[in-house]
């Protein structure tokens, strides 16, 4: 996914690149091992999709990319490949954007202790960009730990409710998304409207965001995923498409017969196979363009131009490509 492309915006790419730049600076310590550590995911890349949201923000609000807003764009970024370190010690994962994890190269340790070196980085950036800045990023990082402990705390519970879904991803996703808007608002001085409207927009984009990641957990492929489909399944983390399969009369009692617990490749494919043969799929997805409908019309207060358009449009691009999968799984 190329945010760059799906915007129409050129100069992003520069302006990402200088966001890169700042990661690195912001990651290197007098302790040569750290440093090293701390910007093993920086160098893996990944697709930048919080500060592109970020830049995106402020040049749609009106306002310029200046210093603060490379510097804000960095911090939400520290943010997320923080919680990923976090992330892959809880999933024991081994690879992170095509390269070996951190847990699985330098272990647990090491990766919980880089993990909180990158969040205490992006709080001190946050810092030097004014007290609500500081913390908007005090807060988020909250939301996120909140999100987080809803999801364990639902494992294999294949109880799991709506409700406690939705407050999980919009703790541990959403949350990060708005605050990345708001931050690229208000680092450009954007007036109070347009920063609120863009941070609403954020949390309904993040929403469609994580629920669309969750549908393609379960209809792609282990080439695309970069993971075996279903691993959410597998770690005990019942989505939205998995939670409307358990709804149904005749489908459901089978699946919640396989879940509950611990699943080998044979009933991970079972349950698969039964999620994809319900309407859980296009629920899920119905779900999603609902979200991308509200982070849409969250973007009226900002002023008429092609980029404004494109962001209200970027979420259901995201939610167009991905119709190609959902039909290869049928």
């Amino acid at each position: 996914m190329s945010v760059a492309g799906l915007l129409r915006l050129p100069r992003l790419d520069d302006d990402l690149a200088s966001v890169d730049a700042a990661l690195r600076q912001s990651v290197t310590s007098e302790d040569p091992f750290l440093s090293e550590v701390a910007s093993h995911l920086i160098k893996a890349s990944g697709k930048r999709l919080r500060p592109a949201l970020a830049v995106a923000s402020a040049l749609a609000g009106g306002g310029e990319i200046t210093t603060d807003v490379i510097h804000g764009s960095c911090s939400v970024e520290l943010v997320h490949l923080g919680s990923l370190y976090h992330d892959d010690v809880i999933d024991d994962a081994e690879t992170r954007h095509g390269v070996e994890s951190v847990n699985a190269k330098w272990g647990n340790l090491v990766a919980i202790v880089a993990g909180d070196f990158l969040l205490a980085r992006a709080s001190e950036i946050a810092a030097r960009l004014g007290t609500e800045v500081s913390a908007l990023l005090a807060a988020t990082i909250g939301r996120l730990c909140e999100g987080e402990v809803g999801e364990v705390q639902a494992a294999f519970d294949p109880s799991r409710s709506e409700e406690r879904y939705l407050a999980a991803i919009a703790g541990k996703t959403a949350s990060l998304l708005s605050a990345s808007c708001r931050i690229g608002a208000l680092t450009a001085g954007l007036h109070r409207p347009v920063v609120d409207a863009l941070a609403t927009f954020g949390h309904h984009f993040g929403m469609a965001f994580q629920v669309r990641d969750d549908v393609l957990d379960v209809v792609s492929t282990e080439a695309a995923l970069g993971k075996p489909a279903g691993h959410d399944m597998v770690q005990g983390v019942y989505t939205l498409p998995v939670i409307r399969a358990l709804t149904d009369r005749t489908a459901g009692p089978e699946l919640r017969e396989l879940l509950g617990g611990p699943l080998d490749d044979a009933a991970r494919d079972k349950a698969l196979a039964i999620v994809r043969a319900t309407d859980g799929i296009a629920s899920s997805l119905a779900e999603a363009r609902g979200f991308a409908d509200e982070a849409a019309l969250a973007l009226a207060p900002l002023p008429p131009s092609p980029l404004a358009e494109s962001l209200a449009d970027l979420a259901r691009q995201l939610l167009d490509d991905l119709d190609s999968d959902v039909q290869r799984a049928f």
